[in-house]
């Protein structure tokens, strides 16, 4: 017996949750996933698993990992969301300028890249002595503010295995206990401090937030280390106050591209 249209209508809507679904814990699994562990994940039979993910596959969606590990979220999804980082960029100009008149310090947007803090935009402050860095460099992400409050928001197993990739890579020795103690006070309080640490003579306040895609971005302001005990009270209010507007922006919607 035929389906009629509005049976249509919820069987591809059924199928687009599962894709995304699908897609969900892929970005989860970074290092790949069996078609039977993503069944698994997803709750779906493992049939339905394989016609959707062939799906995703012919639009470079999903691809197959050449290490042969399984699957992984492939290239395309990549360049969606490289013109939402543009989108997130003009969106939160506003914010970092208002912040930055707020404080009179320099007012920086990064976003979490693997196990990296890639800058994406600046603000300058108003102060002759003042912190600067260069859009596009990269920071490290157990150190700064801005990392640290994009850890505080990734699950702890998956925040705890990029840490260790940055302490490895380093060549650090872990301090686990020290780190946990770290994220649970950012968790609490939704900010995050850099006291002197990543950068001599630099500190940092920050917050991160999720965009419209899942990507994790922060928002920090960097300060001299001789004028930020001073100011740090002035300082964490505009904070507070800039993500209550990047809590209304997200929850407005993600706005259309191009």
């Amino acid at each position: 017996m035929p389906l009629d249209k509005n049976e249509n209508n919820k069987s591809g809507i059924q199928v687009i949750a599962r894709a995304a679904a699908i897609l969900r814990a892929l970005k989860d699994q970074p290092d790949g996933m069996s078609l039977g562990q993503i069944a698994t994940s997803v709750d779906l039979p493992r049939s339905t698993v394989q016609r959707i993910v062939a799906a995703l596959q012919n639009e470079r969606f999903v691809i197959a990992d050449a290490s042969g590990r399984g699957l992984r979220l492939g290239p395309e999804l990549g360049a969606l969301a490289e013109s939402t980082r543009y989108n997130i960029v003009e969106h939160c100009r506003i914010l970092l300028s208002e912040l930055s008149q707020a404080t009179g310090e320099t007012a920086d947007l990064s976003v979490l890249r693997d196990d990296k803090m890639i800058f994406l935009d600046q603000v300058p402050g108003t102060h002759r002595l003042r912190a600067i860095s260069s859009v596009g460099e990269v920071f490290p992400v157990t150190t700064t503010a801005n990392g640290r409050a994009c850890l505080a928001m990734l699950p702890r197993k998956n925040a705890l295995k990029l840490a260790g990739q940055e302490w490895a890579r380093q060549n650090i020795e872990p301090d686990v206990a020290k780190l946990n103690k770290i994220l649970d006070e950012i968790a609490e309080n939704g900010i995050a401090h850099d006291d002197d640490e990543h950068s001599e003579g630099i500190s940092a306040i920050g917050f991160a937030f999720e965009d419209w895609i899942g990507s994790l971005h922060a928002i920090s302001v960097p300060v001299p280390t001789s004028r930020f005990s001073r100011e740090i009270v002035q300082i964490e209010q505009a904070i507070r106050a800039t993500q209550m507007n990047v809590r209304d922006m997200m929850a407005r919607g993600k706005p259309k591209i191009g």
